[in-house]
């Protein structure tokens, strides 16, 4: 269990380039245990690289990402008597990326799979769970998504909120410290938003720290305890979420007419 005090993710000064492009620079965040963090920003601003480097899907240029007391990506070593950065190995990187539970914009379930296959696999694979173990807990999450009447279905038969909904279960199946959520009801109709944010809404009221990437003003007014707003790589506005009706910053109220 996290210790209260410790923060869940410390940022400090990140960098991140992909050869000329400067996506973010120099970016610094904290989150709390179990609090809601939504990042909020125009395409293009950052905020989807920034998830990625907390989970290792990409890896800093400069700058140092702390999560659960522990930095990501490399460990100091001393050698002849002076202090280096190395870079740990993808085993390492595989039980840091253990902690984190991602949900991205598309799905990506496997098609051949039925639901319930989909949420064992990890499990089974990763964590070596035995099969019937593993399928138990994926019942028991797929309940808590409200598909336990689903769970043999194939995502072709399901809806696309059913579909995002199976693959929140899949990242709750190994049992994360945090969840990262990037833009998860971006490729919904509109009418299968509201049942995505209803699960985790349940989520932060059962106070899983969360970091979520989303353009749904509504429910970071409702559920976030920090708002950071991001453009052009940079933090350019941060704080509770009363700073959505009370922006200071010109591009943040600029940001904010376009979108409420």
């Amino acid at each position: 269990m996290n210790n209260e005090t410790k923060p869940a993710v410390v940022a400090r000064q990140v960098h991140k380039a992909f050869g000329d492009l400067h996506v973010l620079k120099g970016i610094d965040m904290t989150v709390m245990p179990g609090t809601v963090t939504v990042i909020l920003g125009p395409s293009g601003s950052g905020k989807s690289t920034f998830l990625r480097l907390i989970n290792q899907l990409e890896t800093l240029t400069g700058g140092e990402i702390d999560v659960d007391g522990e930095r990501i990506g490399v460990r100091e070593v001393e050698k002849n008597g002076k202090k280096y950065l190395q870079t740990l190995n993808d085993k390492e990187i595989a039980a840091q990326r253990s902690q984190l539970g991602m949900v991205f914009q598309k799905f990506n379930l496997f098609p051949h799979m039925t639901a319930i296959e989909n949420v064992m696999e990890a499990p089974v694979h990763v964590k070596k769970m035995d099969k019937k173990e593993a399928r138990e807990l994926a019942e028991q999450e797929l309940k808590r998504v409200g598909l336990g009447e689903r769970m043999d279905y194939y995502p072709s038969q399901l809806s696309g909120g059913q579909q995002q909904r199976v693959a929140i279960a899949r990242a709750l199946a190994m049992k994360p410290e945090i969840m990262l959520f990037d833009e998860p009801t971006s490729a919904l109709d509109p009418e299968l938003v509201g049942e995505v944010l209803a699960v985790m809404r349940e989520l932060a009221d059962e106070g899983m720290t969360m970091i979520v990437v989303t353009h749904e003003i509504g429910f970071a007014r409702e559920v976030a305890d920090q708002i950071v707003f991001m453009d052009g790589g940079v933090v350019v506005e941060q704080g509770g979420p009363e700073i959505i009706d009370h922006p200071t910053e010109p591009r943040f109220k600029d940001f904010l007419q376009h979108v409420l």
